[in-house]
């Protein structure tokens, strides 16, 4: 499996379908984390993503999509990702998540352990820029995947 920028692999998932901001922090999130899980390795090279209250989220994407708001980025045909293990982890968190709202996949990471860990005692809302640890991310998903 190779390894890309944020940006690389949200256009993966834009070139399938127009999603909002929040959603595809999510998406991106859940490819980053069962990469480690499932090749433990990252797939994203540039960017790390932090426990704020929405979620996880990627700094560096939230800035590239902040001016869309709630509003869905259009989908694009941009995509150079080209390694037929990293498409096949990207069409699994695609069948997996692609067809849950951003609300959705906000709940369901406010559920999973990495996100919690890394949040700690904060309230509901506080903000935090505090890393996901990527031990937690491949702890986590790898157990999930093989059912513990």
């Amino acid at each position: 499996m190779k390894d890309y920028t944020v940006f690389a692999v949200a256009n993966w998932f834009l070139n399938k379908q127009a999603v909002s901001p929040k959603k595809l922090q999510k998406l991106t999130y859940y490819a980053q984390a069962w990469a480690n899980a499932l090749y433990n390795k990252n797939m994203i090279n540039d960017s790390k993503f932090e426990a704020w209250a929405h979620g996880p989220v990627s700094p560096a994407l939230y800035e590239k999509y902040r001016g869309w708001g709630w509003q869905d980025i259009t989908k694009n045909e941009e995509n150079t990702i080209d390694d037929p293990e990293t498409i096949d982890l990207l069409e699994s968190v695609w069948l997996t998540y692609g067809d849950k709202s951003a609300n959705e996949l906000e709940a369901l990471t406010h559920q999973e352990i990495p996100w919690r860990n890394a949040r700690g005692d904060l309230a509901d809302g506080e903000s935090s820029d505090q890393e996901i640890s990527e031990e937690d991310m491949k702890n986590y998903y790898k157990s999930i995947y093989v059912g513990d």
